[in-house]
């Protein structure tokens, strides 16, 4: 099944210069990159609750690296949930929710495909996985799965280009399914949306607040028997 999303283009803007010369402050130096490890923590904050995720970064690091470059840079907030694919067969809710940066200008470049074959990542009720349009095409939009969702999995096997390659999954939520449920349930718009998109986008769309890295809290020290 294909997944499709149309990106809107970011409008020319005006920079008005003023006559006088200002001294130039010097240019703030970034702060230091956070190491990533085999797992990286993030928080949703939607508008209608917040949705917790950990992102398997030893098994798709490509994928993730992205994911948290996206993350580190704002890019995500702001953005919005904006479609919502229900699927009429099988136990309910069953399908997916989308989000992605809509403007052109925020996007970073399209990224390698990590297949599930090789990531070993299955796609199952609250897995994460990228949008796309062709196998490497990849770059903001990705999914939150609300039900297992096998045909999403890469097939070697199968005669089918699209259905070999599969959609690269590269999470899963830990908490707030039941925030991802409310979204899958917001209204949506009879007209709006292209193919197979149509009748699948939310209208509003589920704004993002903001998304950002959490630490994941280390284990706690097992008791020690006397």
């Amino acid at each position: 099944m294909k997944r499709r999303f149309v990106l809107s283009a970011l409008p020319a803007m005006l920079i008005a210069l003023s006559g006088a010369t200002k001294p130039k402050r010097p240019a703030a130096k970034p702060a230091p990159a956070v190491p990533l490890g085999d797992v990286v923590r993030v928080e949703i904050e939607t508008a209608l609750g917040t949705i917790t995720a950990d992102l398997f970064h030893k098994q798709a690091p490509i994928t993730v690296r992205n994911f948290v470059r996206y993350v580190d840079s704002g890019r995500y907030n702001g953005i919005g949930f904006y479609r919502a694919m229900k699927l009429d067969w099988g136990t309910q809710p069953n399908g997916i929710i989308q989000a992605g940066v809509r403007e052109a200008a925020k996007l970073l470049p399209p990224i390698a495909h990590e297949p599930t074959n090789v990531t070993g990542i299955k796609h199952k009720a609250g897995t994460l996985s990228m949008a796309r349009l062709a196998p490497g095409t990849a770059r903001s939009d990705f999914s939150i799965l609300m039900s297992d969702l096998a045909g999403f999995d890469a097939d070697p096997a199968s005669d089918n280009p699209e259905t070999r390659a599969g959609y690269a999954a590269f999470g899963q939520v830990i908490s707030g399914m039941d925030v991802a449920k409310k979204i899958f349930e917001a209204p949506r718009s009879a007209t709006l949306g292209e193919g197979i998109m149509r009748g699948q986008m939310l209208s509003p769309p589920i704004k993002v607040l903001r998304m950002w890295r959490v630490p994941i809290p280390a284990p706690a020290p097992e008791p020690v028997s006397s």
